[in-house]
């Protein structure tokens, strides 16, 4: 039987045992693993390789004669520009492998409603405040709303999560997500039922969501459609008591004018992990807001990454060689 020759190109190394789980799959497949710093040093081996598993290198132009399929390392394509929807070859995402993402989401709604960073600030002086209960009395998540913007994996187990400490969760996506199996899921997961929301909204118009919102969470895809959706318009539709998170791609906020709300206190705070320009420059407004948790991009990293991708690859790799659909195809349409 022909070989199935991959390669893997990563920014961390691939131990053993997460090669093993591709290697169960069949005994067709031969691997080559390279370090993105490597990368420049692939040469011949673009055109022996038949699957290509990649953190950011892509083959040069008119190489990789062999190649048919890309198995891009994260869940969304913006990092390659729209170099995935004119490939010729079948391109799919790590969709489904990031719900840890909400755990973060769900952190710094934590650590703004508890008023995490005066606190650190106090801890800083030894010694608390007489008027303690008045400076740290904070804004319980229970009976407050959120409102979510893209109710895909993570957003669903945001809603999960949040549910349980008692609050309202309102959505805005598609309506198909109400009953929609994501292509690919984290065993253990809850199940469709236990993560619906209390209301859906259609994502065209969010104004109803932002108006009743106590926390915004963004977790959308960064598409044309997304670019910019939080803006001077939407953002003068949420409570000048509400907080904005932003765990999705930082293009899909108007910076700068969400810095002017900031400032004249618009809004109450915002979370954020992902910005206009990475990494964040020291002369960005933002580092100095006493309103805003500044993270540094952050929020996808898990110590457990490798393992659910390689999890995820090999059942696309089972697929593959089964002739099967394979799972989180890009599609033009969508634009992921």
């Amino acid at each position: 039987m022909d070989e199935i020759r991959i390669l893997i190109i990563t920014r961390e190394e691939v131990e053993e045992k997460h090669l093993a789980i591709l290697r169960q799959v069949s005994p067709r497949i031969v691997i080559e693993k390279r370090l993105v710093r490597d990368a420049d040093k692939i040469g011949s081996l673009w055109d022996e390789i038949e699957i290509l598993f990649t953190s950011d290198p892509l083959p040069p132009e008119g190489g990789a004669s062999k190649l048919k399929w890309i198995q891009g390392y994260y869940a969304g394509i913006d990092r390659w520009g729209d170099i995935p929807l004119k490939h010729p070859y079948i391109w799919t995402t790590t969709s489904g492998i990031h719900v840890h993402v909400s755990e973060h989401a769900l952190m710094l709604m934590l650590a703004l409603g508890r008023k995490l960073p005066l606190i650190m600030e106090n801890q800083k002086k030894a010694g608390w405040p007489p008027d303690r209960f008045g400076i740290f009395e904070p804004y319980e998540l229970r009976d407050s709303t959120v409102g979510i913007i893209g109710y895909g994996s993570i957003g669903r187990q945001l809603g999960y999560l949040c549910k349980a400490l008692g609050m309202r969760v309102l959505a805005a996506d598609r309506p198909e997500v109400l009953t929609y199996e994501p292509p690919w899921r984290l065993p253990g997961l809850p199940p469709i039922s236990a993560s619906q929301p209390d209301k859906l909204y259609d994502p065209s118009d969010l104004k109803p969501l932002l108006q009743e919102s106590d926390y915004v969470v963004l977790c959308v895809p960064y598409t044309p459609k997304t670019h910019g959706i939080i803006n001077a318009e939407t953002l003068s539709y949420m409570k000048p008591t509400a907080f904005l998170i932003n765990v999705a791609r930082g293009k899909v906020v108007d910076e700068p004018v969400l810095i002017e709300y900031l400032k004249a206190g618009k809004i109450r705070g915002a979370g954020l992990d992902v910005y206009w320009e990475e990494p964040l420059p020291p002369s960005s407004p933002i580092w100095s807001l006493p309103n805003v948790i500044a993270c540094p991009h952050v929020a996808g990293f898990s110590p457990h990454y490798i393992k659910r991708a390689m999890m995820l690859f090999a059942e696309n790799l089972r697929r593959y060689i089964a002739k099967e659909p394979l799972l989180n195809v890009v599609t033009k349409e969508k634009g992921y």
